[in-house]
């Protein structure tokens, strides 16, 4: 090829919000140094750490909104203060419950072009949902239903997933995840949510607490059993790809959260035996606990689609999926009047 016809690369800065050394963090940079390949050199991707050029979230949705960076990998639902669509963009309280049925509502009923849309007016450009993992609690108590988590003092994200377990009697606190493992040990709070077992593991609860809460079979976390990371970019670097350069990484993006995915859920069931193995105990809420929780839920959902028309949008996709006999989540009974 004459030196006038050579195409030259793209390159693209994409920053995470995994720390450098984690598995999360390892499987990203892995994913971004493979594009140059796969692209046949055409695109390159340089993928950093947390911290290293945004040091904290809001700067990093500024960088890439003004072109610092080409790109992020956050967890959707830090921008909930942001852009109120997003906190219905990752799981939420009694939602939709497995991996497959975000896939389905993204892909298959309309829910990434409305992303998109979005997306757009904040001159970013939604890529794809990136599948990793469940929230879930440790306690030192035994919960073996709702009504056992009365005048437990319990460490939960804020928002919606607080206003929920208020209802059941839960005193909330809001720790960051460095604060967690301390003030359990000294017994200040009850109980903590954090991410899945895998990590947990390594940030000592099972020293700390005895117990596990999950949901009934099947269902890890029954307030966010499935959180969403995703790939987003700055909507002017989008526009300038060559549209075959676009498909590519659309499709790896989704081979992207496949792998992420599986290789969480592998380290949780190693994760797992370990947690065993340390005396730890597992108890389960039971499927009328979820339904109890599910009618707490649905009018905190309303009350936050309230917030922003697009939220709403959002909303009433997921709202019709559940309702469809294939999920029978919800009934007319559940909404009526909200």
């Amino acid at each position: 090829m004459g030196a006038g016809q050579a195409q030259a690369a793209t390159t693209w800065k994409i920053q995470s919000v995994w720390d450098a050394g984690t598995v999360g963090y390892d499987l990203f940079e892995e994913w971004a140094n493979s594009m140059k390949e796969k692209s046949g050199g055409e695109l390159i991707i340089k993928p950093f750490p947390a911290k290293s050029v945004a040091a904290d979230n809001n700067a990093l949705f500024e960088a890439v909104r003004n072109g610092v960076l080409q790109g992020m990998n956050p967890f959707t639902l830090y921008w909930s203060g942001k852009i109120p669509a997003t906190v219905f963009l990752s799981s939420y309280p009694a939602g939709p419950d497995q991996p497959h049925q975000w896939d389905i509502m993204f892909y298959d009923l309309g829910m990434l072009e409305k992303t998109r849309e979005i997306y757009k007016k904040y001159g970013l450009f939604y890529v794809g949902p990136i599948q990793h993992d469940a929230n879930i609690i440790h306690s030192k108590v035994p919960v073996n239903s709702l009504d056992d988590l009365k005048g437990m003092k319990m460490r939960v994200p804020g928002g919606m997933v607080a206003e929920v377990f208020q209802q059941f009697g839960v005193s909330t606190v809001s720790l960051p995840g460095s604060d967690i493992f301390p003030a359990l040990e000294k017994g200040t709070i009850d109980a903590a949510d954090y991410v899945g077992p895998a990590v947990n593991y390594e940030l000592g609860f099972s020293q700390v607490t005895d117990y596990i809460m999950f949901g009934p079979p099947g269902v890890m976390s029954i307030y966010q059993p499935v959180d969403l990371m995703d790939l987003t970019v700055n909507l002017r670097a989008w526009n300038a790809l060559d549209p075959k350069l676009q498909k590519l990484v659309e499709q790896e993006v989704r081979n992207y959260s496949q792998k992420h995915y599986l290789t969480i859920q592998k380290r949780n069931i190693e994760a797992m035996k370990k947690f065993v193995a340390d005396g730890d105990t597992v108890t389960r809420l039971g499927q009328d606990d979820l339904e109890k929780f599910r009618k707490a839920a649905i009018p905190i959902w309303f009350n936050w689609a309230s917030k922003d028309e697009d939220a709403k949008a959002i909303l009433d996709i997921q709202i019709k999926y559940m309702m469809n006999p294939t999920m029978g989540y919800i009934t007319e009974d559940d909404i009526k009047g909200l």
